[in-house]
């Protein structure tokens, strides 16, 4: 609603935790098939998006697996099968934005946290609102902030 031209991306590491996690159970006891396994449906995902590594996961012979590898397929497909269309990683990369979310997580930290939770803060929505927006300006670009503060003169 307020960003009406935002694109939800799936963060890729959490997705791929995911693929490692049906790579271990799907090649239970051999450590190194399951990381050459989870490499392999990472790559798929990254280089031809959610859909692709989906139809991978469908397309396996799941005959004389385990009832736990069996319920960890299921949980994994489903889930890629529900976020799928937030998994267009070709698309967001040749846009060049990011697939992980660690750049928000670090900017949550360094622009709400560090100015919102210090001892002894109280804030109301408005005021942490304002303050944020603020305090973005002011950790991003020096030209957006000194703009900010400048007259326009009509």
């Amino acid at each position: 609603m307020n960003f009406p031209r935002a694109v939800r991306i799936a963060d890729f590491y959490h997705v791929a935790e995911h693929l490692g996690d049906l790579a271990k159970a799907w090649q239970a006891g051999d450590p190194e098939a399951a990381k050459d396994l989870s490499q392999q449906w990472c790559h798929t995902l990254k280089h031809e998006g959610g859909p692709a590594a989906l139809a991978v996961l469908e397309a396996l012979d799941r005959a004389g697996r385990s009832e736990s590898a069996l319920e960890v397929h299921r949980q994994v497909t489903q889930y890629l099968g529900n976020h799928a269309d937030r998994m267009d990683y070709p698309r967001y990369q040749a846009s060049g934005w990011q697939i992980g979310s660690g750049h928000i997580e670090a900017a949550c930290k360094t622009v709400v946290n560090e100015r919102l939770k210090r001892s002894g803060m109280r804030w109301g929505e408005d005021g942490a609102d304002a303050v944020c927006h603020l305090r973005a300006l002011f950790k991003g670009d020096a030209e957006q902030w000194e703009a900010f503060w400048t007259p326009s003169i009509n």
